[in-house]
Parts: C-alpha cells; structure tokens; sequence
C-alpha cells in the first residue's frame, strides 16, 4: 500500500498549521484591540473563507496564482509555482484553516485580564516580554485548542486542495484527494482503508481539543 498520501497530507498540514499559529495569534492580537465597527469589518474579511464552500476558495486560488495570472506568471519566473504542486497544498490548506486559528485565539485574547498586562507596564515590561511572558501563558489554553482545530482542518481538506493542485499519485494526492479518486475507480476497499486512517486522525484530534477545553475550564 502506498503510503504517500498519508505523509503528504500530515507534510501539507504541518506546514500550514505553522503558518496559520503566527499569522493567526498576529491577526487576532491587532483585532482584539480594535474599535467594534473596524472589528466587524475585519471579521468578515478573515473569516470568509470558513463559511465559503471549499472549491470557491480553490476558484479564488486559481483566480490569483494560477499560471496565467498576473501574481502567477510573476511568481513562476522565481521558480515558485502553487498549481499542482505540493506546497501549493499548503497554501490552500492555510487558507481554509486560518479562520480557525483567527477566532479561536480572538476570544483567547478578548478574555485576558488586562489588569495583567497594565501591572506589567508600571513595573517597566516591555510590551514583547508581556505578550509571551504574561499574555499567551494566559491565553494558552484557547490558542493551542485553535491550533489542533486548524490543524485538524487542513489535515481534512479537499475542496480548495483539489482545484488548486489535483490529484498526482506520489506527488500531489492527500488523503481526501485518494478517498475520492479510489471511490471513482470503485476501489472501496482501498477508499474505506483511507477513511479509516482520517478518521483515526481526527478522532485523537477531537479528543486533545476535549482535553484542552477541560484543563481550560478548571
């Protein structure tokens, strides 16, 4: 059985949840102190792609970085190509898990005690020292619970993945890609293995998340 799948969509995910923890936290530390109207307003913008159907996001994708596109004709003359490539996996999957990471730490942020942060400015604490020291110790619980979900999300992605880089045995395919491809070639015994091992996956998932929001609620 080729494995591949599986370490390109654990690779995708991996890559992605990364990327969505520090744009996520940066997004949702800034929002946090916004006036309600310019909050709004951003909300809507960052989490579009939560309530969008997948492959719309993936036409969006297609749309900016596809091959000849402005963005992507520019991009493929460094080498960087998102259509069909592996790391173009990556970018899809940051997409759609982003609004994850983004509200899950927002409400983190928005129930921190400000007091905490005020005592350690009149002790002379540099705003840095107080968001790592003080805040996301603070806020941890929630961040990391907003990090498994995201992480969970891109590992499960299929919509925005599969218009933006199909579906290549040993190169492109994930797990929801296989599933659907063995599925259309009427190999359920081969789709029903890999829906096992996803929802394996995403039973420990939900389960850490369990885990994180009871040590959260002591």
């Amino acid at each position: 059985m080729d494995w591949f799948p599986l370490w390109n969509s654990i690779r995708i995910a991996a890559i992605a949840c990364v990327l969505v923890f520090f744009t996520g936290i940066a997004a949702a530390y800034y929002a946090a102190k916004l006036p309600r109207v310019c909050k709004g307003i951003l909300d809507v913008i960052l989490t579009l792609p939560m309530v969008l159907p997948p492959t719309v996001c993936g036409y969006f994708l297609l749309l900016v970085f596809g091959v000849k596109r402005p963005l992507g004709q520019f991009l493929l003359q460094y080498g960087i190509k998102f259509v069909m490539t592996w790391y173009g996996g990556v970018l899809a999957a940051a997409v759609v898990a982003f609004p994850l990471m983004y509200r899950t730490a927002r409400g983190a942020f928005e129930s921190f005690d400000e007091n905490l942060s005020h005592a350690g400015k009149t002790l002379g604490l540099s705003n840095t020292f107080i968001f790592w020291r003080i805040r996301m110790p603070a806020c941890k619980q929630g961040i990391l619970a907003g990090t498994v979900l995201a992480f969970a999300r891109a590992l499960g992605e299929y919509g925005a993945t599969s218009m933006l880089i199909g579906y290549t045995p040993g190169r492109t395919a994930t797990i929801s890609t296989t599933v659907y491809q063995l599925w259309r070639t009427n190999d359920n015994r081969g789709a029903f293995i890999w829906v096992m091992v996803n929802l394996a996956i995403s039973t420990v998932v939900l389960l850490i998340v369990n885990l994180l929001e009871k040590k959260n609620k002591r």
